[in-house]
């Protein structure tokens, strides 16, 4: 691939890039999809091993293909969806080539579009889309200097407890991912310390719905901002095991050891903030505010859902909530590994155009950068709350495609 010419190109082959070369191919536009890897990479190499979505497979698709051979209310297998991604690249005969990687995008000078160089050869394009999402750079905090004594790594390195040396874990992080790997270990015969900070919690089901239904009946979904100071709050939501609510007083009696957010590091020991106690009090305050909502839902339509009254029953507080561990030597306590569950940040050090504010954050409007022709896709919030979804990026690309288009047509009138 040496000295080719597209009017767009996406860079990019899992979701968010699929999602923008299907509708791009509906726009009549004509593009190259690039991936460094394989097709939904991420799903197959850079998550743990039992992993399973956190929606059910009626939800958790594009809009155009549903998963062969998986129930409607099942939870698809990591392995699942990334099948999933490559059978829906096919159905949609989408131009993208694998094993290339990006490594430049810059505008061109004196002449429209961009040059992109690529580890095969040099690409010219009028339209760039950056639809490689979030999960670019694992984030670790600065918190443990690296050989201080336990085994680190970062959830997206997780595959199994058997991975992990022998002793207790600690596990940093409470959404989603923190606590499945924090449930799988214990269960696995660990000690398991799980460090909790601000968080929402959602029920997994109420009145036999899904939550994914209740956010969409809600208009949760559609929400074009997060509230004030929530832009980073974790969501705790699990498909594992068939799905159910995280109940944090459960993996308590469970024999997890919750602990509040991790500080302060010094001398093999580890401090923790005093709000354990507040955090999960305002994750059951947002849990019980989306009954409430569901409640009046159903009491306005008149629907007939049945009642389910045990799903305000939370139970008393663990002594671990009442009396919270501050601080945790770690030798003492045996804690061999620190899985942090920490997030990730964004990389679009190969994007060398004027797209970015001073902290590096893209400058865009539901995903039209302020760089013109420079399109981002995949990002949380990147329109509304379900733009990092499956679905959700998709009705995304399906706006992007469309101003690529409209733009495509002005440039022809030159």
């Amino acid at each position: 691939m040496s000295g080719q010419e597209v009017e767009a190109l996406v860079v990019g082959g899992g979701q968010a890039g699929l999602a923008m070369s299907e509708h791009l191919s509906d726009c009549g536009v004509p593009h190259l999809v690039l991936e460094r890897h394989r097709i939904a990479e991420r799903w197959r190499s850079e998550r743990w091993d039992s992993l399973v979505a956190n929606g059910p497979a009626w939800h958790d698709r594009f809009p155009g293909m549903e998963f062969a051979d998986l129930a409607p209310d099942a939870f698809a297998s990591k392995e699942q969806i990334a099948d999933y991604f490559e059978a829906y690249a096919a159905k949609i005969a989408a131009p993208i080539r694998t094993g290339v990687e990006v490594t430049s995008v810059r505008r061109h000078v004196g002449r429209p579009g961009f040059r992109a160089e690529t580890s095969d050869g040099p690409v010219d394009a009028r339209f760039v889309v950056a639809a490689t999402g979030p999960f670019q750079r694992p984030v670790i905090p600065p918190i443990v200097p690296d050989g201080a004594g336990p085994f680190q790594l970062h959830s997206s390195a997780y595959r199994n407890p058997g991975q992990l040396p022998a002793g207790a874990v600690l596990v940093v992080g409470a959404g989603s991912s923190g606590v499945q790997i924090a449930e799988e270990l214990r269960r696995s015969g660990r000690r398991v310390y799980l460090s909790v900070g601000p968080h929402e919690r959602p029920p997994r089901s109420y009145r036999g719905r899904d939550f994914c239904w209740w956010l969409g009946v809600l208009g949760k979904w559609d929400a074009e901002t997060p509230p004030q100071g929530a832009e980073h709050v974790t969501i705790a939501v699990s498909g594992a095991r068939g799905g159910h609510t995280v109940d944090f007083r459960a993996l308590a009696a469970l024999g997890i050891d919750l602990v509040g957010l991790t500080g302060s590091y010094d001398n093999g020991t580890i401090r923790f903030a005093p709000d354990l106690g507040t955090n999960i009090a305002n994750g059951d305050a947002n849990y019980l505010a989306l009954l409430d909502e569901a409640d009046a839902y159903v009491a306005r339509n008149g629907l007939n859902l049945p009642e389910e009254p045990d799903a305000r029953a939370l139970g008393a507080d663990p002594a671990c909530v009442t009396d919270p561990l501050l601080e945790l030597d770690l030798a003492a306590a045996d804690v061999t590994s620190i899985v942090w569950a920490t997030g990730f940040a964004t990389d679009y050090s190969w994007l060398r155009v004027d797209a970015f504010d001073d902290n590096g954050k893209p400058r865009h409007r539901r995903g039209v950068s302020a760089e013109p022709g420079v399109y981002f896709l995949g990002l949380p919030w990147l329109a509304r709350r379900g733009s990092s979804f499956i679905w959700g990026v998709w009705h995304d690309a399906k706006f992007v495609a469309d101003h690529i288009m409209t733009q495509l047509a002005y440039s022809h009138r030159y």
